[in-house]
């Protein structure tokens, strides 16, 4: 799975409540949280410039802080969770054994509170990203989605994209 422009869309709000929740309170926190606020931008587009606004989400890219506030941030992602679940930076790998329709209940029931936290938290997955690969030659070859919308199946995956795989 595939979060969409993740790095961009941390909420602060939400991340200082994530960080008091693993313990990162008094001066610390408020470094963190003073170190995000104040930052301003603006666009431009065909030489006409907006207005400063103020960034009240994302983390800072090409920082040494930023992808460990993002890991902290996304910590909780796999809670009650049944299948396995890999993360790795902005992209998430959810896989298990699915042998029968209980096992495909399973997974898409996971892939359901995924979407769910994805929402809650303001995350939200890239679903035309999110891909489906079945491995085995007495795979059941079901069918997942997100969102109500179908995940597409492949064949081979070379980037670390949202990904469920069924054996």
């Amino acid at each position: 799975m595939d979060f969409a422009k993740a790095f961009d869309k941390v909420p602060h709000v939400h991340l200082g409540q994530k960080l008091e929740s693993h313990g990162i309170t008094g001066k610390l926190h408020k470094w963190i949280m003073n170190w995000l606020s104040g930052r301003k931008q603006r666009v431009c587009i065909n030489g006409v410039l907006s207005v400063w606004e103020f960034v009240l989400s994302g983390l800072p890219q090409g920082s040494v802080l930023g992808p460990i506030l993002f890991l902290i941030y996304i910590n909780d992602l796999d809670f009650n969770v049944q299948n396995c679940l890999l993360k790795f930076a902005d992209d998430t790998k959810l896989f298990g054994s699915v042998t029968s329709i209980g096992n495909q209940f399973l997974m898409q029931n996971d892939l359901s509170k995924l979407w769910s936290w994805s929402v809650d938290w303001q995350m939200l997955f890239n679903i035309d990203k999110c891909k489906v690969m079945h491995f085995g030659r007495k795979n059941t070859l079901f069918s997942y989605q997100l969102e109500g919308k179908c995940l597409e199946k492949c064949q081979k995956k070379r980037t670390w994209e949202l990904l469920l795989v069924t054996i």
